[in-house]
C-alpha cells in the first residue's frame, strides 16, 4: 500500500479536532460494555457520523466505500480474547475476496485511545467470511482497525471501537520521543522530522546492548512496517520502507528509511515492527510534524513591479 493511497482524503479531516475526538474516543475511571449492536440508531448521530466517509482520513469510518467492519462483539472482557469480525459488503453480505497485500489478506492494528498496547496481526478467515484472531486486552476503549485490500476495489483501512470493561487511570500526556527502549536489549531511535503537505524521510535505527543490529529478517516481505496514528482522532497511516529485501542495495539494518507524508500539523505516535531471530517486535514512537510551508505573496517592491 501506497503513502498515497494510505492518505486520501487525510487533509480534508482539519475540522476534527484533536481534542474533542479525544474526548469522544477515550475514558478513564469504569468503563462499561458497549451497546448491543443496532442501539446506536437510536442516538443523535455524531459530527464524525454525519461526515461524508469519502472525505474522512483512513481509520476514522466502520463503513467507507461500500463496504463496513462489523465486530461479532462491541466488548470484550479483559485478557487474552477470541476478536471476531466480518467486512460486509453495501448488501450486508460478508465478503471472502481479498488481495494480498504484503503476504497477507487482512492486517487487523488494535491499539488503546491512550496510544498503548499496539498489537499488529494477521486473523484467519472460516469459509462464511468470519475473521478470527487471539488479541491481549486491558480495561479500556480501544480502536480496531482493518487493512485489506477487496479484490476488485482499493485499498481501505476500516476502524471501529471496543470496549474492555474495567477500571483504568487517566492518559499520561505525551511527549516527542526519539529513542525508545524495547525488551531483550534491543532500542531504535528516529532521525529525521515530519513536516505537514511535505513528504519527509525518516530513518529508524536498531541497535541491541548499544551495538547496531545488521541482522534484520524479512517481515511480511520487508525489514520493517511502521503505523503512524495521529493524536487525537487516531487518523491512521501504514507506510512501507524504501526498498525490499534482496534488491542489491537494500542492508538488513540497522538503518531502516522511510518516506512520509502527513499533511497535517500535530502529535503522531509511530509503531515500528521488526523481526530479529526469528522474533517481530514493537517500537513507540512519537514525533511532533511542523505546519506546512505557508503560500507567500511576490513583494511588488522586490520585483520593480512586475509580476513574473
Amino acid at each position: 500500500m501506497s503513502t498515497a493511497a494510505a492518505l486520501t482524503g487525510f487533509a480534508a479531516a482539519l475540522a476534527l479536532t484533536f481534542g474533542g475526538a479525544w474526548a469522544a474516543g477515550s475514558s478513564f475511571g469504569p468503563v462499561a460494555p458497549a451497546a448491543a449492536h443496532g442501539a446506536e440508531h437510536a442516538t443523535e448521530p455524531t459530527t464524525q457520523d454525519r461526515m461524508p466517509t469519502d472525505h474522512l482520513p483512513a481509520g476514522l469510518a466502520a463503513s467507507r466505500a461500500g463496504y463496513t467492519l462489523e465486530l461479532g462483539d462491541d466488548a470484550l472482557e479483559a485478557g487474552t480474547r477470541e476478536l471476531a469480525f466480518t467486512i460486509r459488503d453495501s448488501g450486508g453480505a460478508p465478503v471472502t475476496s481479498f488481495d494480498v497485500e504484503h503476504e497477507k489478506r487482512l492486517h487487523l492494528i488494535m491499539v488503546r485511545r491512550d496510544q498503548t498496547g499496539f498489537q499488529h496481526v494477521h486473523p484467519v478467515m472460516d469459509e462464511h467470511g468470519t475473521w478470527r484472531t487471539a488479541v491481549d486486552l486491558t480495561p479500556g476503549s480501544w480502536r480496531v482497525f482493518a487493512d485489506f485490500t477487496p479484490t476488485g476495489g482499493s485499498a481501505l483501512t476500516l476502524g471501529t471501537d471496543l470496549a474492555v470493561p474495567g477500571t483504568t487511570a487517566p492518559p499520561s500526556a505525551s511527549a516527542p520521543t526519539r529513542t525508545t527502549q524495547v525488551d531483550d536489549g534491543f532500542a531504535v531511535t528516529v532521525a529525521g522530522d515530519l513536516r505537514g503537505g511535505q513528504d519527509s524521510t525518516l530513518r529508524l535505527q536498531v541497535s541491541r546492548d548499544g551495538r547496531p543490529v545488521t541482522d534484520l529478517e524479512p517481515y511480511l516481505g520487508a525489514y520493517g512496517h511502521l503505523v503512524a496514528l495521529r493524536e487525537g482522532d487516531l487518523a491512521y497511516l501504514h507506510v512501507h520502507p524504501n526498498g525490499t529485501p534482496g534488491d542489491g542495495r537494500t542492508t538488513a539494518g540497522p538503518a531502516v528509511d522511510f518516506t512520509v507524508e502527513v499533511p497535517t500539523a500535530g502529535r503522531y505516535h509511530l509503531y515500528l515492527d521488526f523481526k530479529q531471530g526469528g522474533v517481530v517486535r514493537s517500537a513507540h514512537l512519537v514525533l511532533d510534524a511542523s505546519a506546512p510551508p505557508a503560500a507567500t505573496t511576490p513583494d511588488p517592491a522586490a520585483t520593480g513591479g512586475h509580476d513574473h
